[in-house]
């Protein structure tokens, strides 16, 4: 029971924080959405900011073994960043909530958001462990910040205008810019394409506790 509660409360901080921004969230409202009392929610935090980092922990753990699984489930480092970002901008357009939460309300928590979202791209940063290194006079370490600065950014912006529904659609911008940065344009263009082609019928495998 306690840990229905308290997959009941997760569930109740995503959907309200989405709805009323993080600020404007109150304990009551989470109790509210997750039908239980205020008791039950202090048994499980001590407050709304640990809830929310709770909720914004589980959610974030489950996009990035979704990208994980989908990286390693092809033959190079090419195919598998396709795979994986197109993993992410179908799972945050199927679960707006979620996506608004997780990346645009994380800002407004404080010192702890910010360190939350940092731990996040540490994580998004491994998938590019792969990649080819630099050509003379690139820091590939901060190549690799900017690409992943740079998804990161364009799937913000897509969010935070409430255009949950057109993320699937960044996928071949995204996949080319990233791609890009270490073999070179055309060699991204010709890549895209074939994953495109390849992924035709893809979809994505369902999540445990995804609702819009």
């Amino acid at each position: 029971m306690a840990a229905t509660q308290r997959e009941r409360l997760l569930d109740g901080v995503v959907h309200t924080v989405a709805e009323c921004g993080y600020h404007g969230a109150r304990v009551s409202d989470i109790c509210r959405a997750a039908g239980v009392t205020r008791p039950v929610f202090y048994e499980q935090f001590s407050g709304k900011e640990e809830a929310f980092l709770a909720a914004h922990r589980h959610g974030t753990a489950v996009v990035i073994r979704r990208m994980e699984e989908a990286y390693t489930g092809q033959v190079d480092w090419c195919a598998g960043l396709h795979a994986a970002l197109r993993a992410v901008l179908s799972i945050l357009a199927e679960v707006p909530a979620f996506a608004t939460m997780a990346v645009v309300e994380i800002d407004a928590v404080g010192p702890a958001g910010r360190l939350a979202r940092e731990q996040l791209r540490v994580r998004l940063r491994r998938l590019l462990a792969g990649c080819p290194g630099p050509p003379p006079g690139v820091d590939g370490e901060l190549l690799v910040d900017a690409v992943v600065g740079g998804i990161y950014s364009a799937i913000y912006r897509c969010i935070a205008a409430g255009r949950h529904d057109e993320l699937p659609s960044l996928l071949p911008t995204l996949a080319h810019f990233a791609l890009a940065a270490f073999i070179g344009p055309a060699a991204a263009a010709e890549r895209v394409a074939q994953a495109e082609a390849a992924g035709a019928n893809w979809r994505r495998p369902d999540l445990p506790c995804a609702k819009p």
